[in-house]
């Protein structure tokens, strides 16, 4: 199988949060979409180990927005590849806070959907949420909004491995960054060598 064609398939990227009982979580996804328009319903595909899902389990809510194509690989580091339960990404980034207390990026953003779950299915590694739409907002009506592809190839992110579109790549020679994945095709690594991804330094790099 050629597993590259998985490469192919179109997604966007989007922030998601949650809140419940004074906690908070988000995290960056590529799995939110729409799959019915009566009633207005959403799909969001979510690793299990995620903080931010045993949030959204508990709360039966979640905000999500759409990055825009001008999102800077800073907002993505902070939701992509750090543990909510350990730091709080909001910090930093202007936020506001939807009709059900949970907080929500307002930058470099394109549009929010606020939503209701309405049931989950376990897929192995992966819970699947459905949920209805309680409402919507445009938020920059020019930016287009951030597709995978883009992420990808302009942006050169990488898929962190508890990514559902996730899958491992061929065998490289170089190093690989333990936090984000990232891979740095070289014979040494340079002393004050920073990860262009998730920003930490050589020694989260192990040889491949």
């Amino acid at each position: 199988m050629d597993t590259k064609a998985f490469q192919k398939m179109s997604y966007g990227l989007y922030l998601v949060s949650s809140n419940c009982d004074g906690k908070t979580g988000g995290c960056v996804v590529n799995t939110l979409m729409q799959v019915t328009s009566k009633p207005l319903q959403v799909t969001l595909t979510i690793n299990k180990d995620n903080y931010t899902t045993s949030i959204i389990e508990k709360s039966g809510y979640f905000e999500g927005v759409a990055l825009s194509q001008e999102a800077t690989m800073e907002l993505i580091r902070a939701f992509g590849f750090q543990s909510s339960k350990d730091k709080n990404k909001f910090e930093g980034f202007e936020t506001e806070i939807d009709c059900h207390d949970i907080p929500y990026v307002c930058e470099q953003v394109v549009a929010r959907y606020t939503c209701k779950v309405k049931s989950s299915m376990d897929v192995g590694t992966h819970k699947v949420f459905l949920a209805e739409i309680d409402d919507a907002e445009v938020l920059d009506k020019d930016e287009p909004p951030m597709t995978y592809a883009y992420y990808h190839s302009v942006k050169k992110g990488v898929t962190p491995p508890k990514a559902s579109s996730y899958i491992p790549e061929e065998k490289k020679t170089g190093y690989r960054c333990q936090i984000c994945g990232y891979i740095l095709e070289a014979d040494t690594i340079p002393e004050d060598y920073v990860c262009p991804v998730c920003g930490n330094g050589r020694e989260q790099f192990v040889k491949l």
